[in-house]
């Protein structure tokens, strides 16, 4: 596509800032509140654990910076908390292994990444061009934006609780048409913020409704929950306005609790993340293609698989250490990006320190946090819209004409939006599986089998694919031709004659 600031591009310093703001405030709804989730998971013994949501925002920082460096500066997009692992937090904390079982599993995932980074880097990465071609692939990041759109639908209309309201509707709604018109008929620079300016328009609105329904007793119009606000200001104290995140490596070394986490503890941990990893390796890719497509580079060879593999899993450890949940390459930071056509990398190190910097500041996450799901849920609709749509962009090369093609695409949307999933044993901390293979990698790896399956077990890449179909395309235009250049008989009652 085409872009207004390209990889390398370096936008004045007031509208990096700003550039910047608008990346943070894309991932920071969902990466502070996988941490909010955390906190409520209970432990063998009853017990909770405490999550900091401003520990867990500076670890996404540093997580992206980590990330930044391995890749070279070649790819531009944000860690951001990863929702994958909440079955595995949950699951570890059930068995009372506590701060250091979280970050140990968080370790466990990182290194299988770190693991096939270093097999990618020794046997190359031809391997995932003809593993997953566009026929595939395209599919696969429709369904990551698909799948992503019920969370969406879920905060407008409930506005993150469980009571279904026109109102939350129409706030994001109202959301979303002002990123609509910011970005077709805002000015030049407008355009290239329009989720500060949507987001912004949606937050007043919000405000404003809440305070006539505290005004009039209406609770139906009270959209806005000031409780972040409450607890920063009241009692007014310095941390209110200054605090250090509570880190979860500290937490973890006054739990003194690592010497509890013996050899079967350990396995346990493994067993349970490593797997997830493993399946989240099919996310990685399409993450990658997608951007790729959308920067015009292809970052499979550029800074090379290996590279991302590396950024994303030492990242991910390393933000996990802080923030206490593993991070991972973020579909609003992508989308953000094909939205603007901004693809600056200094505008993601910039959000990567700001989003450092502000963990720090009690006002800024308690802020973030009033910002009314409905209105983050708007936006949402603009962002996985746009992934959805990124993915069926990569399918206008497939000849859908093509039955094979057509089966290999058929299976992928149907599982993926159905929702199969796989499931193995039990876990007996949680009385749930103890491996569940998510509805995408299922859709993955039907679509991958159907694949070989109709080219008789044979991986082609794009090329070759593309080679095949144009060779059909020229012996049919080569046979009608034929046809026509023959001389035809026409009969009739009367007389035969040849024209």
């Amino acid at each position: 596509m085409k872009l207004t600031y390209d990889l390398n591009d370096r936008p004045s310093l007031s509208q990096t800032l700003i550039f910047a703001f608008q990346q943070m405030i894309a991932i920071m709804a969902a990466t502070l509140l996988v941490p909010i989730l955390m906190s409520g998971f209970a432990q063998g013994d009853g017990t909770t654990l405490s999550f900091d949501p401003a520990a867990a925002l500076f670890g996404a920082g540093i997580g992206t910076l980590v990330y930044i460096f391995f890749t070279k500066k070649k790819s531009p997009v944000f860690l951001g908390s990863s929702f994958t692992f909440l079955g595995a937090y949950a699951a570890v904390l059930g068995q009372n292994y506590g701060y250091w079982g979280v970050i140990l599993g968080i370790l466990f995932a990182g290194l299988v990444y770190v693991v096939i980074a270093l097999i990618v880097k020794a046997v190359g990465s031809e391997w995932v061009n003809r593993l997953m071609p566009a026929v595939i692939i395209g599919p696969i990041v429709s369904l990551i934006g698909l799948s992503l759109s019920g969370t969406a639908t879920s905060w407008m209309s409930t506005n993150g609780g469980s009571e279904y309201s026109l109102l939350t509707i129409i706030v994001g709604a109202f959301t979303f048409l002002m990123i609509v018109a910011v970005s077709i008929r805002g000015s030049k620079t407008l355009k290239l913020i329009p989720f500060v300016v949507g987001i912004g328009a949606g937050f007043v609105l919000a405000l404003v409704l809440t305070l006539i329904g505290k005004a009039t007793g209406a609770h139906a119009l009270q959209i806005m929950n000031f409780d972040a606000l409450k607890a920063a200001f009241v009692p007014f104290r310095f941390t209110s306005i200054l605090d250090i995140p509570k880190f979860t490596i500290v937490k973890a070394i006054q739990s003194n609790t690592l010497k509890d986490i013996d050899g079967a503890a350990l396995s346990n941990i493994a067993l349970t993340f490593v797997p997830i990893a493993v399946v989240e390796l099919a996310q990685h890719i399409a993450d990658h293609k997608n951007l790729g497509s959308i920067i015009n580079r292809d970052l499979i060879t550029e800074p090379g698989l290996d590279k991302t593999l590396l950024g994303d899993g030492v990242g991910s450890i390393v933000g996990g250490i802080f923030g206490g949940a593993a991070n991972t390459t973020y579909g609003e930071s992508i989308g953000c990006v094909a939205i603007t056509g901004n693809a600056s990398i200094v505008t993601i190190i910039a959000a990567a320190l700001g989003c450092m910097i502000l963990s720090f500041f009690t006002p800024f996450v308690a802020l973030i946090n009033t910002i009314p799901k409905c209105v983050m849920g708007g936006a949402c609709v603009a962002l996985y819209g746009f992934i959805a749509v990124s993915g069926l962009q990569m399918l206008k090369k497939v000849d859908l004409g093509n039955n094979k093609n057509l089966f290999v695409v058929s299976a992928i949307f149907v599982i993926g939006i159905g929702g199969l999933t796989l499931n193995f044993g039990t876990n007996p901390a949680t009385g749930g599986p103890l491996l569940t293979i998510t509805a995408l990698a299922s859709a993955l790896i039907l679509g991958i089998i159907t694949n070989l399956v109709v080219n008789n077990g044979k991986m082609l890449t794009d090329e070759e694919t593309d080679g095949i179909t144009a060779s059909v395309k020229h012996m049919s235009e080569a046979e009608f031709e034929d046809t026509n250049s023959q001389p035809k008989t026409y009969h009739s009652k009367k007389s035969n004659y040849r024209k």
